[in-house]
């Protein structure tokens, strides 16, 4: 029984070593990003970002760090996520579901984490996917794990779309 036991835990300690400690270099889809191939704003797509990107359509941290100040025109999701990393696998489909359902009221973009650790750090990211919710008027907001489309619908809506004067009526 012990042997077994401890069989069992080795197996599953190798099985998330290897899956915690990849980071997507030999993979050849992250050599296909490029910046001028993720500078692309297709209405309805999910859109690749990079730090560069991020500062001038998102926040730029290095001019202002103490005060948030969104830049984009329409309220976005950021998807923080990486290629090796199962639910963020499944969060990528329903992601672009939501990026041709809400075209025309939201940008979606998303970030490697592996690639852009800088943004990842800015935000403390510790687990993925992460998915953060831009307001155009209000400061930003985090959930972290794969949820079912409904729940992301929902915070699009509390969110995103909501009002704005209506926080100020309920007070």
């Amino acid at each position: 029984m012990n042997k077994q036991f401890f069989s069992i835990v080795l197996i599953a300690s190798i099985g998330l070593f290897s899956c915690g400690s990849s980071n997507g270099k030999n993979d050849p889809e992250n050599d296909k990003t490029s910046s001028t191939a993720s500078a692309s704003t297709e209405a309805g797509k999910v859109i690749q970002m990079d730090k560069a990107m991020f500062i001038e359509k998102v926040f730029n941290y290095e001019e202002n760090p103490n005060e948030w100040k969104y830049r984009g025109e329409k309220p976005c999701i950021i998807d923080f996520y990486a290629d090796w990393c199962g639910p963020c696998k499944k969060v990528a489909p329903i992601m672009a579901d939501l990026a041709e359902q809400y075209k025309d009221d939201i940008v979606i973009y998303k970030v490697n984490t592996d690639q852009e650790r800088e943004l990842a750090q800015i935000f403390n990211i510790r687990s993925i996917p992460s998915i953060l919710y831009c307001p155009a008027n209000d400061k930003p907001q985090m959930t972290m794990g794969a949820l079912p489309k409904a729940e992301f619908e929902k915070m699009i809506k509390d969110l995103l779309l909501a009002p704005a004067a209506e926080p100020a009526l309920k007070q």
